[in-house]
């Protein structure tokens, strides 16, 4: 009985409304999918939060200060500080302060605006500047709702401007309504242009009209699916949504499910040309790939979930978050794609290479079709051409290419040392114009860089005073107050001589204000808040405070930027080893191997640090940033070894298929031809939808969609093209050690049928020589 008979009597077992009725309930099924998903895109701006104190770990000196602090005064609302400088350097005149006090009149007005914790209008020493502080309370909408309050406070600076001077609304209030609106694009924006960029490379791979939108369509959908199940979790409190990583959930679930869909696609090509069935190419197309679709996403989930260890939350959240995703593409590559591709048969690859069933010469079993070959059969057409080419120049210089390869990562890799990975000021995270930056440097030029953002110090009331004058002994602090609700400003200066009152003299001090026996003084610093000047003085100045009192707290926008970027370095000396223990034991477990997954690991390590090194290159003589969150190399690291895994998964698993058949170094070659444009066209997508997160204006996304797209190119075309294949086949069948596969004594043209049973390590003599017939029916 040949194959092609075979292939109809396996067809026959299912009855045929069995047949239709499970690809329409799994199309059905992911449509409501899409709809409940397409529906809770609005609500993901509603989830969202993006206060950089909201994620640090609840240990961290910054949090414990944050949540006494709430017994002070609401800490809940967000200060705004609006500035006027005079623009010709002159002393502001009588009439510009008048108006500068009428236009703190109309700001207080503002809804959202909390009157009683506002400041009067504080002129600078040098009479060029003067500011005052309002207090934005959050509304149902978040952060929207704040980025709106500080929008029509600009908009009063347009429409009542004070003649000859310059204002700005900055402070903690104006730079999260700036990075809102950077963010504001995320939907539509990042969305068109990574679904545009894959759309592009799709439709140049494969000539075809409904095959692109097949996959666009099941890309989206497992979006739109992931998006429904993360608003759900998040309105239920169970995790948390900030911008940066529904960005980074958006881009990896298209370029995830596209490359998934690239490999399905690629096999049931494979099955078409080989059984006339649509069934029957579908069957054998998901057991062809499922494995390492499948182990490909699982390295990528278990590396994210490993992120769940991380001491910073906005590390946490992104495992969950992103794993979802992962989970939803997976899904989708396997059920919803094959069950549209069903429906759509050969159509779907008109009107260029469609695939046939071509009888082999003998009249037996088809051959195959296409530039497709099968494990088993001639593959002296895919000797020519490009991959056929990379293949003899693999075999014929093996070692001076794995060699050549790794030098010149090498030399990539020396960029590191100019890697600034030590954190950014939060003034630099939104790229391009930014009004409370420009806002911040106006005030640093009048006023002490630290004013309306102090650092906080929380402890006992009975050693005020000490703390106070260990305080003001720090470089780096300009004044200390402490809150007194009393007080008409709601707080009083405090000096080495005591509490003073802020007004005429004689006015008597207030009482401060003293919550559980605590009391909560705010140190104005020299520095802008977000520099590093200023954390190095909070550093200090916990130090002087550990000498008055171990349980004295400092906390404010410094200590939360100080504590992150502690806990991102924290994360990275924790994270890095476990993801790469965990894809080591995965690709141990896939190949049934030791040797190979060592290689594959080496490589991508060896590859990151190529990326990073090259990156660190560009982001300073290029792109001109000052720096980079501790948190870029992390998720760099976790996006680029568990993506960059996954080409060698695809590689390495169709080479131990040929392997199996053909011998080690003969199944590399075969492997590398079979694969080549698939992987290809797979990273192409992948860092073009990466690349697309260039789009947002945030300098974190700036970086890691450069860092991702630069590595997994590298990877695609130099790593699993020249690099891993040259290695593998200088070793030879020792790869494989401590495999069956190794231990085989195969002689060439001794073939396995593929699918043969190998006791999962590459089956034996009579595995080997069993019937073709009973490995496709299986």
């Amino acid at each position: 009985m040949n194959e092609h008979a075979v292939a109809k009597r396996s067809g026959g077992r299912v009855p045929v409304w069995l047949r239709a009725l499970i690809p329409t309930v799994l199309i059905l099924v992911w449509f409501g999918l899409f709809g409940a998903g397409g529906a809770a895109f609005g609500g993901l701006s509603d989830v969202q939060q993006n206060d950089q104190a909201s994620f640090l770990p609840a240990s961290a000196e910054a949090t414990e200060a944050s949540e006494l602090q709430e017994g002070f005064r609401d800490s809940e609302n967000v200060p705004a500080i609006v500035v006027v400088a005079a623009d010709d350097g002159s002393e502001l005149t009588a009439s510009q302060l008048a108006d500068i006090e009428s236009l703190r009149g109309d700001v207080l007005a503002v809804d959202a605006v909390v009157a009683d914790e506002s400041s009067p209008v504080i002129p600078s020493e040098d009479g060029e500047a003067a500011q005052f502080v309002v207090s934005i309370a959050p509304s149902d909408e978040g952060e929207g709702g704040a980025r709106e309050s500080v929008e029509e406070i600009r908009a009063l600076l347009e429409e009542e401007p004070v003649a000859g001077t310059t204002a700005a609304v900055t402070g903690p209030a104006g730079f999260t309504a700036d990075l809102a609106a950077a963010f504001a694009g995320i939907d539509g924006l990042l969305l068109a242009v990574a679904l545009t960029a894959v759309l592009i490379i799709l439709v140049i791979v494969y000539r075809s009209p409904l095959l692109p939108l097949i996959v666009l369509f099941t890309s989206v959908t497992a979006l739109t699916a992931s998006v429904f199940t993360v608003v759900q979790l998040a309105r239920a409190d169970l995790l948390l949504l900030s911008g940066q990583t529904q960005g980074i959930l958006f881009i990896l679930v298209i370029g995830a499910a596209t490359d998934y869909a690239l490999l399905y696609i690629a096999r049931y090509r494979e099955s078409l040309g080989r059984y006339e069935t649509k069934w029957d190419a579908t069957w054998a197309a998901l057991r062809g790939s499922w494995e390492p679709i499948a182990a490909s996403a699982g390295t990528v989930i278990v590396g994210l979930l490993i992120l769940l260890a991380s001491e910073l939350n906005s590390n946490k959240i992104l495992g969950p978050v992103a794993a979802i995703g992962i989970v939803f593409a997976l899904l989708a590559a396997l059920t919803l794609l094959p069950a549209l591709l069903l429906w759509a048969g050969r159509v779907a690859f008109w009107p260029r290479r469609i695939p046939r069933v071509e009888a082999a010469a003998d009249g037996g079993a088809p051959a195959g079709h296409g530039r497709h070959a099968t494990p088993g059969e001639s593959a002296d057409s895919g000797e020519r051409g490009l991959w056929g080419g990379i293949g003899r120049l693999v075999s014929r210089r093996p070692r001076l290419v794995w060699i050549v390869s790794t030098l010149l990562l090498g030399v990539m890799a020396i960029g590191l040392v100019r890697l600034d990975a030590d954190g950014v000021p939060s003034s630099e995270f939104v790229l391009g114009e930014s009004q409370a930056r420009d806002g911040q440097e106006l005030l640093s030029e009048h006023f002490p860089g630290g004013s309306g953002t102090p650092a906080t110090i929380i402890g006992p009331e009975d050693e005020l005073q000490e703390m106070a004058e260990a305080a003001l002994g720090t470089p780096g602090v300009d004044s200390v107050a402490v809150i007194a609700s009393d007080s008409p400003a709601g707080t009083a200066q405090v000096t080495e001589d005591g509490i003073v009152a802020f007004g005429p003299p004689g006015t008597p001090a207030p009482e401060p204000t003293v919550v559980d026996g605590l009391v909560l003084l705010q140190a104005t610093l020299d520095d802008p808040a977000d520099s590093a000047e200023a954390e190095a003085t909070v550093v200090d100045l916990r130090d002087r405070l550990d000498a008055v009192d171990e349980d004295v707290l400092v906390g404010g926008p410094t200590a939360v930027a100080l504590d992150t970027n502690e806990a991102a370095i924290a994360d990275q000396r924790l994270i890095i080893p476990l993801v790469l223990l965990a894809i080591l034991v995965i690709l141990m477990l896939l190949l049934r191997a030791i040797v190979a997954p060592l290689l594959l690991i080496a490589s991508v390590v060896l590859s990151f640090a190529a990326a990073l090194g090259v990156s660190a290159i560009v982001f300073e003589y290029v792109f001109g940033f000052s720096g980079a969150d501790p948190s870029v190399p992390l998720f760099g690291f976790v996006f680029l070894v568990a993506l960059g895994v996954d080409y060698n998964i695809f590689l390495m698993t169709r080479v131990r298929e040929e392997s199996r058949a053909h011998g080690t170094r003969e199944g590399i070659l075969r492997g590398l031809r079979l694969t080549g444009g698939v992987i290809t066209s797979a990273g192409l997508v992948l860092a073009a939808t990466f690349a697309a997160l260039g789009v947002l204006p945030i300098l974190f996304l700036a970086q890691i969609s450069f860092i991702v797209a630069f590595g997994v190119l590298l990877d695609t075309f130099l790593v699993r093209t020249l690099l891993v294949p040259a290695a593998s086949y200088d070793i030879g069948r020792a790869i494989w050690w401590p495999s069956r596969l190794w231990r085989e004594d195969r002689r060439h043209g001794v073939h396995a049928a593929p699918g043969a049973p190998a006791d999962g390590d590459g089956g034996d003599a009579g595995a080997e020589r069993a019937e073709p017939e009973l490995a496709i029916t299986r």
